[in-house]
């Protein structure tokens, strides 16, 4: 019996944290934001898994790329590369379904604070 219990608590569990962390959200909320996850599912479907592969590849590939010409202290090059990538990314066909896929879902989800530390000036490099 109290096994019983103890594995029916820790199977509720989830939900309650669930429930706690989206404390401002009603059901009606829920709901949209499930159906938006559909729609946005429904739209990934739509692309070639083998270009988004490659996609994936090429990016942890410029990633790695970017960290080692920093790591070098050729901030220069790598801020140069980065943008170029961006660039690439911007006019790549799979990129932009992505892009297009993910914003169904704005607004779906509460909003959370930006906690990252934006320079005053405004300008932002690859490197930092």
């Amino acid at each position: 019996m109290m096994k019983s219990l103890a594995v029916c608590l820790a199977a509720l569990l989830p939900l309650n944290l669930m429930a706690q962390t989206y404390q401002g959200m009603s059901e009606a909320d829920m709901k949209k934001m499930m159906q938006q996850a559909q729609q946005m599912q429904a739209c990934m479907a739509q692309i070639d898994r083998a270009k988004a592969d490659a996609l994936k590849e090429r990016s942890e590939r410029i990633s790695k790329e970017l960290e080692t010409l920093c790591a070098q202290g050729k901030r220069d090059a790598a801020q140069r590369k980065a943008i170029a990538y961006g660039k690439e990314m911007a006019d790549d066909p799979t990129a932009q379904i992505m892009r297009r896929c993910g914003e169904m879902m704005k607004g779906a989800m509460p909003q959370m604070p930006y906690t990252g530390q934006a320079r005053k000036d405004g300008k932002s490099h690859v490197c930092d």
